[in-house]
C-alpha cells in the first residue's frame, strides 16, 4: 500500500511507508545524516499518536501547509530543534511543547543526532468537536486548544515538570494487549489536563534563541568536529569568531544543551568508542588521536562517558561480536 496524500500533507512528500495494519503505521526517513522511524497509531477519528525514534542529525519534511493541524510533542530523551521563522527553541528530557504545525519550520534539526519521544496530532478539521461525545464531562474542544496555547504565539513550552511525566511516561511502556484502549484514556487525560491548565506563567522569551546565536553554535560546533584532535579554549574560539567567551557559552548550551567543554568530550570519546571497537590502536594512541597526551586522564573521561574503561569496552566488543559470528554459523 502507497503513502496517502493526506499522510504526505501531515508528514511531508519524503516520508516511506515501512509497514502497516489495522493497529498501527509505521514511516522513516532516510538521508546521509541518518534515519527516522515513526510509529502512529490513531486513538480517534483525527487524532493520532506517533513515536518518534530519530537518529538524525537534519532532514527537510517538504510537506504541504498544515494550519489545521495542533501538534504536541513531547521528549523522552534527546534534542529537538523547533524554528518559528527567525527563532529557535529547543525541547530536551521532559519538555513538552505545542504548535500550529504550520508554524514549524520543515526543516528539522537534531543537535545530538539522537531523539525519542511522542507527537500527539490533531486534524481540527477531522476530529470530534467535542470530546465529550467520547466520555461525558470531558467537555474538551480541540480548536480551543489551538486558541488557548497558539493564538498569537509561535509555540506553546513546558519545561519538564513531575505532572508532565506522570501523563507521559506511562504512554511508553504501554502492554500490547491494552495499547487502543490505554491510548483513549491517556489521550483523553492529557486533553482535558490542557484544557483546564492556567498558562498565563508558563510562557517565557527566555526559552528562544535568535538566528545569530543558532548559527554561531552550529559553526563552533563544526569547527570542534574537524580539529577533534586539538585541545581549543574558549578563549581561543572567541578569537576565532570574534565573539565574546559569554556569547559563545550562552548560545552553545542553548542549542547543544550542555556547554562547549561537555560536547567536545563526548564527541571525542564517541570516536574513540568507534576506533577501539573498529580498529587494532593501542589505547594510547586512540588517547592521541583525540587530543589526549596522558592515557590516565583519557581513560577517566572515557569511562564518565561510555561508563566504562577503554580496555574493558574493547574487550566486551569483541565479546559480542564472537557470539555474533557464532550464531550466524549455527544459523
Amino acid at each position: 500500500m502507497d503513502i496517502t496524500e493526506k499522510e504526505k500533507h501531515i508528514y511531508g512528500n519524503d516520508i516511506e511507508l515501512v509497514s502497516r495494519n489495522d493497529d498501527c503505521t509505521v514511516y522513516k526517513i532516510v538521508n546521509e545524516t541518518g534515519n527516522i522511524i515513526m510509529t502512529s497509531y490513531q486513538v480517534f477519528e483525527g487524532i493520532h499518536i506517533v513515536y518518534n525514534d530519530v537518529h538524525m542529525l537534519s532532514c527537510s519534511t517538504n510537506r504541504e501547509s498544515c494550519e489545521d493541524i495542533i501538534e504536541i510533542n513531547h521528549c523522552r530523551e534527546g534534542r529537538i530543534e523547533c524554528q518559528f521563522e527567525d527563532e529557535f527553541c529547543y525541547l530536551s528530557e521532559g519538555d513538552m511543547a505545542i504548535a500550529i504545525k504550520d508554524a514549524i519550520e520543515q526543516d528539522s534539526y537534531f543537535p545530538i543526532s539522537h531523539y525519542h519521544g511522542i507527537s500527539i496530532v490533531i486534524d481540527i478539521k477531522c476530529a470530534p468537536k467535542c470530546l465529550s461525545c467520547i466520555l461525558d464531562d470531558v467537555n474538551v474542544y480541540p480548536a480551543d486548544i489551538i486558541n488557548k496555547f497558539c493564538n498569537g504565539r509561535k509555540c506553546f513550552i513546558m519545561r519538564s515538570k513531575p505532572f508532565l511525566e506522570h501523563i507521559f511516561s506511562e504512554l511508553y511502556s504501554v502492554p500490547e494487549n491494552i495499547k487502543k484502549g490505554y491510548f483513549k484514556v491517556k489521550i483523553l487525560e492529557l486533553l482535558l489536563f490542557l484544557s483546564s491548565m492556567d498558562i498565563e506563567t508558563k510562557i517565557s522569551d527566555k526559552y528562544f534563541y535568535s538566528k545569530a546565536q543558532v548559527s554561531l553554535a552550529k559553526n563552533i560546533c563544526r569547527y570542534l568536529t574537524e580539529h577533534m584532535e586539538s585541545h581549543i579554549t574558549i578563549k581561543e574560539l572567541s578569537d576565532i569568531f570574534y565573539v565574546s567567551q559569554t556569547q559563545i557559552k550562552t548560545s552553545f548550551k542553548g542549542v547543544y544543551g550542555v556547554s562547549v567543554y561537555s560536547y567536545i568530550r563526548a564527541q571525542k570519546m564517541q570516536a574513540a568508542a568507534l576506533l577501539l571497537k573498529e580498529t587494532d590502536y593501542n589505547v594510547i594512541d586512540i588517547a592521541g588521536r583525540c587530543g589526549y597526551d596522558n592515557g590516565s586522564k583519557f581513560a577517566n573521561a572515557f569511562k564518565n562517558v561510555i561508563g566504562m574503561s577503554p580496555k574493558k569496552y574493547r574487550s566486551e566488543c569483541a565479546h559480542l561480536e564472537l557470539n555474533s559470528v557464532q550464531t550466524e554459523c549455527k544459523s
